[in-house]
């Protein structure tokens, strides 16, 4: 007869853990803004591109929207969410207090410490 005895977790003191891992934070925004709208226009313009070509030279012309994902820096939502991050650059920012995260206006001290 096989018999396993249970583990039980040694409750050691120690700091406590968070619930919830931290995020890492993801940064897709541009320099500015002229700078990402450009980055969109070639981006979406290679995937326009690369389906209106299918009928004329196949299946090969998807190959042209390869380059858009670079250009996106992954895909077209992550091109939007770097174009909202771009525009609140400095207008907004996160405060988290006890694992509780809030977006507030920037302290315009802030802005021209940056």
């Amino acid at each position: 007869m096989n018999t396993v005895d249970s583990v039980k977790p040694v409750n050691t003191p120690g700091p406590a853990r968070p619930s919830q891992p931290a995020a890492p934070e993801r940064n897709f925004a541009s320099a500015s803004v002229p700078r990402h709208l450009a980055r969109g226009a070639i981006g979406f313009g290679l995937i326009i591109g690369s389906i209106a070509l299918v009928p004329v030279i196949g299946p090969v012309a998807l190959l042209a929207a390869a380059p858009a994902l670079v250009v996106f820096r992954g895909c077209p939502t992550c091109w939007l969410v770097g174009l909202a991050q771009t525009v609140s650059r400095g207008r907004l920012e996160r405060q988290c207090a006890d694992g509780a995260c809030t977006l507030t206006k920037a302290h315009p001290a802030a802005k021209s410490a940056r």
